[in-house]
């Protein structure tokens, strides 16, 4: 007993360090802290844990069990173990994993340990007074359970409170020194060794030289810091704040590169450390749009990669350099290391399928050449507009496409030469299908140009890139068959497994992603039945008629699959013919009174009004007939599949265009009105009644030229996009 009885602590050590270890905590904290949304209730019940256990000193602003010696230190260091434990025992796994393996140092204090997750979860900014009322709180409670007061403190415990509190004094001079970059104050406050550049300063747990990279450009007061962080050989530049990051991630963040560039000359090995969420400080600088802190860091990863840059690092690097569409760089990263991407090159290809860049349209290049040139006006020598913004924004746009081009066909010419592991086709096959689905031409020829072996890769359903073209509304792919050679013959006859063939294909409904951005249900049916026209016209007639393994013929499957939008089609074509009805028929009752009680008067020898010459009164009224008319026979349509393709949209056409000259010749003729009656051919009131007719002309332009412009683009130039494009033979 008596051996039992000499390893409890006594009664003074119990209160000073509780040990309860027969508790379950389990039963006391109920919920895994998992995210932001767990954490108010996990806190709640994880302070009612340790209150109740008379242990919340040991994550309070005071816990400074590390300074303690002899048997204090021991049960100190137990009753924190216990409280880490419960915290670290309500954690999901996945926070465990995300925030606490990464970590190198595992020594953690339970204080430690609830900074970090109080840093991730709570607050963003602290509440000082609400932690020094807690802190009130505490050393009151303290004060009840001890029996002491702060005076009657043992002279060690007023030495550690004494200490933390001049060591949170220090921390706050040492980060406001930071900021204003006075390296004499900061010496100074190092100098009495309170505080280190290894402390963590800030909530987030950022160190002073951490603030100072992410605030400071100033070259000496950077240079001034990192010797002071290396000297006696502290290894301060390694120093992770909350969310894992070295200071050279925050160089990256914030687009520091004199400061990124410090960094690496004394110590390189910072270059490959990767942060919570195994992010290096290249991919940190890339994804914040800092292009020349990622130029210098990337130029010198490839200098120091060697073994340290594994190919998953480097896929993963090259990835985010293409989403980012900075071709120059991924081809120069390609280039030099082709080697180390290989394994997952699949995973390259498919990251241009889906950003590949665009090519310049002829304006586009045009404006380059024009600003490229100097020219001269009245003798007066004027520079080449090389200095615009929209030209340098043009030539780096070219130069992507360029380099993109140049990127792919060295990937497709590797693959095609190298051996490898696996087949060539695992590597290109899902880009190849991405790339037509996304309608892009370009990666289609030169995968196919390079790797002729393509033409035949198919999808899980056994389509081939023409079929998924059709399937897909890929009208740019599809048109690659106009640029086979007798090859193209194949298609006209194929079927897909469940015997469909390629006008089926064409009878199926668009995918959302092609019809949301065309405006109105009947444009979008419009847009469906000039695919299924284009397809009927390319495949053989016997193909028109052909039934598949369901029994269905092309013309079945187009009505069953459209039914819906047919429905649509015609409630949008009548709401808006209803609609623009009732303005026709306003404007055509105003003008037709308008144009029989002609202002002036008539002759008397004849009868006739004196102004009857005048145009504008009866071209409002034979135009806003004519519009109403053709609403009205809109109303009256009989709505068919077939009419949405050019009948309907060309009524309307005529409508609208019809209903804006009768509009704009109403407008006109009151305004001459208004001038001949009321303003007794006085010429300075001319330009008001100018202004003001042309006011609601231009409102109305403006406001139903866009549905105009769909309609005669759809109507009459869609068609267009359709056919051989280009003379370059494609298989």
């Amino acid at each position: 007993m008596a051996g039992s009885s000499s390893s409890l602590p006594s009664s003074r050590e119990a209160n000073s360090y509780p040990y309860p270890s027969h508790v379950s905590a389990p039963n006391f904290v109920t919920v895994k802290l998992n995210d932001r949304d767990t954490y108010d209730v996990w806190q709640m019940q994880m302070m009612c844990l340790l209150q109740s256990h008379d242990m919340l000193s040991f994550i309070s602003s005071h816990a400074l069990g590390k300074e303690k010696v002899g048997d204090d230190d021991m049960l100190w260091k137990r009753s924190d173990a216990l409280v880490k434990g419960w915290i670290l025992g309500s954690l999901s796994q996945k926070t465990l994993e995300y925030f606490f393996k990464p970590i190198s140092n595992k020594d953690l204090t339970a204080k430690d340990v609830w900074d970090k997750l109080q840093s991730v979860y709570g607050p963003s900014v602290q509440d000082d007074a609400a932690g020094a009322h807690y802190d009130d709180q505490e050393r009151i409670r303290r004060e009840e359970s001890t029996g002491k007061t702060i005076d009657q403190e043992t002279e060690g415990e007023k030495e550690l409170r004494n200490e933390a509190e001049k060591k949170e004094k220090h921390t706050g001079y040492l980060y406001d020194a930071t900021l204003r970059q006075n390296i004499l104050l900061i010496n100074r406050i190092l100098s009495r060794n309170v505080v280190t550049l290894r402390d963590k300063i800030t909530i987030n747990g950022n160190t002073a030289l951490h603030v100072a990279v992410g605030t400071c450009n100033n070259r000496k007061f950077l240079v001034n810091m990192l010797n002071l962080a290396t000297k006696d050989d502290l290894p301060s530049l390694d120093m992770r704040n909350s969310e894992g990051s070295t200071p050279l991630h925050v160089a990256a963040i914030v687009g520091n590169t004199e400061a990124a560039r410090l960094l690496l000359e004394k110590n390189n090995d910072l270059l490959f450390e990767k942060d919570n969420d195994g992010r290096m400080p290249v991919a940190r600088a890339l994804s914040n749009m800092y292009k020349d802190t990622f130029i210098y860091l990337l130029d010198q990863c490839l200098l120091e990669m060697g073994d340290k840059f594994d190919d998953i690092d480097g896929c993963d690097l090259l990835v985010n350099i293409i989403s980012s569409k900075d071709y120059g760089s991924a081809y120069f990263l390609v280039y030099n290391r082709i080697d180390s991407f290989l394994t997952h090159i699949d995973l390259v290809l498919m990251a241009i399928a889906q950003n590949f860049p665009s090519k310049l349209n002829c304006w586009e290049r045009y404006s380059i050449r024009c600003g490229s040139r100097e020219f001269t006006f009245s003798n007066y020598n004027f520079e080449s507009l090389h200095k615009f913004k929209f030209i340098e924004a043009l030539e780096g746009k070219e130069a992507n496409y360029k380099f993109a081009k140049k990127l792919l066909s060295f990937i497709c010419s590797t693959l095609k030469n190298k051996r490898l592991p696996r087949s060539v086709h695992h590597y290109y096959n899902n880009a190849l299908l991405e790339a037509t689905r996304q309608n892009a031409y370009e990666v289609v020829k030169i995968i196919v140009y390079r790797i002729p072996n393509a033409i035949w890769s198919s999808n899980e359903d056994g389509h081939n890139i023409i079929q998924y073209a059709v399937i897909n509304r890929s009208e740019k792919v599809y048109n690659l068959l106009y640029q086979m050679s007798e090859h193209k013959n194949t298609y006209r006859t194929i079927r897909d497994r469940f015997g469909n063939n390629l006008l089926h294909l064409a009878a199926r409904l668009a995918p959302s992603n092609k019809l949301n951005p065309i405006s109105g249900a009947a444009l979008q049916l419009q847009f469906e039945l000039q695919w299924f026209k284009e397809v009927e016209s390319f495949v053989c007639p016997l193909n028109i008629i052909q039934k598949n393994w369901f029994g269905e013929t092309p013309q079945m499957v187009f009505t069953k699959q459209h039914k819906d939008l047919v429905i649509d089609g015609e409630k949008w074509m009548k709401e808006t013919a209803q609609s623009y009805t009732i303005t026709a028929a306003l404007i055509t009752t105003i003008v037709f009174a308008a144009a029989i009680t002609v202002p002036g008067g008539n002759k008397q020898e004849i009868g006739i009004p004196v102004f009857a010459k005048r145009t504008a009164f009866t071209i409002s009224l034979f135009t806003s007939v004519t519009s109403l008319l053709m609403f009205l026979s809109i109303l009256t349509a009989r709505f068919s599949e077939q009419d949405f393709l050019f009948r309907l949209p060309r009524k309307l056409i005529i409508g609208l265009t019809t209903l804006f000259i009768s509009t704009a010749a109403m407008l006109v003729a009151f305004g001459a009105t208004l001038f001949l009656v009321f303003c007794d051919n006085n010429q300075d009131i001319l330009i008001p009644i100018v202004a003001l007719t042309f006011l609601p002309i231009v409102c109305f332009a403006a406001l139903q030229f866009p549905l105009i412009k769909d309609l005669v683009s759809s109507t009459y130039f869609r068609r267009n996009v359709f056919g051989k494009k280009s003379d370059d033979p494609f298989y």
